[in-house]
């Protein structure tokens, strides 16, 4: 089986598919990449069916080399690309032959690429899924220099010459559209109408479980006490004690405890939520 192994791990490198929805009550988090177009058309581009495994990148990239020839693809965060030292296309299918070196630099804009090979990568899948889970610990570990990754078979679908899609940039400000409830009124009216003119910004402490905001209004209770766990779904807004809200991504837990004070439905707007770096404006709009 041809392999790709890794030279240079990065910051965060994990193995992403489309993640292991429909196992919440057993306690399995949903997983799966977090910029779901991205990572769809990486896949697209080199062949691949859409639930092929590929890498999730944060921030710096990664580095591979290939035991047999390979085709790839690098998507999401634009980047420089480079085989054996030479710059090489990014968003389209590039050729390794046996032996080249794929560097994947650190991002220009956004925060996450996405880096498919033709065959996808063959790990063991846990529950259906190949995907790293960070909250929960399943599936392949996180990468690190030295690791083998296995690459299937490739299939029969052809590879492009070039992509008709492409991307939105990444967001100089991140607009998420908020539909209310099912907690809403364990917040003040006052409060819930200041969230739709308010700006926060992206938290250096968010990451695959949540994006958390900082530097805008906390939002005050109406209700006192505790209220008991109950079930998460993927976008979930959830507030916690110091008021400050936190949008659940991908490895988000199956439950929690405190108030989800509305959703921001799946879609571009989670897939932009993946790309916002620490710092960048957050604001909460109607969703329709």
């Amino acid at each position: 089986m041809a392999e790709l192994l890794v030279v240079r791990a990065g910051a965060l490198t994990t193995v992403q598919d489309r993640g292991r929805p429909g196992y919440a009550h057993l306690g399995v988090p949903r997983s799966g990449a977090l910029d779901t177009a991205a990572y769809a058309l990486a896949n697209r581009l080199v062949g691949n069916p859409p639930g092929a495994a590929a890498l999730e990148t944060t921030l710096d990239g990664v580095s591979l080399r290939a035991r047999a020839a390979a085709v790839v693809a690098v998507t999401g965060a634009p980047c420089p690309v480079r085989v054996c030292g030479r710059p090489v296309a990014w968003g389209a299918p590039v050729r390794l032959p046996a032996g080249a070196e794929l560097e994947v630099g650190r991002a220009e804009s956004g925060l996450r690429g996405y880096v498919a090979v033709r065959g996808g990568l063959a790990v063991p899948p846990v529950l259906g899924s190949r995907s790293t889970d960070l909250l929960s610990g399943l599936g392949p570990a996180v990468l690190s220099a030295g690791t083998a990754l296995p690459v299937g078979p490739a299939g029969p679908g052809p590879v492009p010459a070039a992509d008709a899609y492409g991307l939105p940039a990444a967001p100089s400000e991140l607009l998420l559209p908020l539909r209310l409830g099912p907690r809403e009124d364990w917040f003040t009216a006052a409060s819930l109408a200041g969230l739709w003119r308010s700006a926060f910004r992206v938290s250096p402490r968010s990451n695959r479980i949540g994006l958390r905001t900082e530097g805008g209004p906390a939002l005050v209770r109406a209700r006192a006490g505790e209220l008991p766990s109950e079930g998460m779904v993927l976008g979930a807004v959830q507030v916690p004690p110091d008021g400050l809200p936190v949008v659940f991504l991908s490895d988000h837990p199956v439950t929690g405890g405190y108030p989800v004070v509305g959703v921001v439905p799946a879609g571009p707007a989670l897939d932009a939520a993946a790309q916002a770096r620490p710092g960048i404006t957050v604001r909460f709009v109607r969703a329709r």
